[in-house]
């Protein structure tokens, strides 16, 4: 009874998960949701603007210290470690749908394309970063990376799976090929508002620091083979012929 309660409560978090993912498509092109990025009660600068960092930093703070592998190990002393990610991601879902409920928008536009071939260019790059963040979660198992797969592998009675250093497809020409499309779809659109700009240098920032603290753990976790890595593919931006693929670990 308690491997298939597990398994519903991964299945239940996935799915929040995902609908956020896909809210949050929406409540930055503010298109298709009830509440987007530039919509809401505006009220002062000063409150929008405190509120809205408040809630950037709440998300940062629980997103990066959750995955810390100090947190995990002091966290799974309390909760199962079958559904251990499987928190991870839904805490992280309750919170972004905290940000999307709560943010205050500034609607004041800092660019705007409206001709067709604009809006088509806007609208074409960030559904190409959306694309690259899915992809990139696929290549190394979408899964396994939301909390799934481990609830999948506990009611299948399954032993735990140890972690793989692999580095397919976009891997090959970059470290971060999942921060790259979460670059691109923050910054991608024909209609740049001030709240707009705000979201996305934070969370940009957040992604530089957050990035580093994710290659040191991934240093103590694979070694000499991640700093290998490190030293012959660049993080972001891709150069020259890509690596050969690393074996799994």
């Amino acid at each position: 009874m308690q491997r298939i309660a597990h398994f519903a409560y991964g299945a239940l978090s996935y799915a929040l998960f995902f609908g956020t993912f896909l809210y949050t498509a929406g409540f930055l092109t503010n298109r298709f949701v009830p509440k987007s990025i530039d919509s809401g009660e505006t009220g002062s600068l000063g409150t929008a603007v405190a509120i809205d960092l408040a809630l950037l930093a709440l998300f940062a703070v629980q997103h990066s210290g959750m995955a810390r592998p100090a947190f995990k190990r002091a966290w799974t002393r309390i909760v199962p470690e079958p559904i251990e990610r499987a928190t991870y991601v839904l805490l992280s879902s309750v919170v972004m749908i905290a940000v999307f409920a709560f943010w205050r928008p500034l609607p004041e536009t800092i660019w705007s394309f409206e001709s067709t071939l604009g809006q088509g260019i806007g609208f074409g790059l960030f559904a190409v970063g959306v694309g690259t963040v899915l992809y990139s979660t696929v290549l190394i198992d979408h899964f396994e990376l939301f909390g799934l797969r481990q609830v999948w592998d506990g009611l299948r009675r399954r032993d735990a799976r140890e972690d793989a250093f692999v580095t397919p497809s976009l891997y090959r020409f970059v470290r971060h090929p999942l921060y790259v499309g979460w670059f691109v779809t923050l910054w991608a659109t024909p209609t740049m508002s001030v709240g707009h700009l705000l979201f996305a240098g934070v969370c940009t920032v957040y992604i530089l620091v957050a990035v580093r603290l994710e290659e040191r753990d991934l240093v103590a976790a694979f070694g000499r083979r991640y700093e290998q890595y490190q030293a012959t593919t660049p993080m972001f931006v891709p150069k020259g012929r890509p690596e050969p693929e690393a074996a799994t670990a």
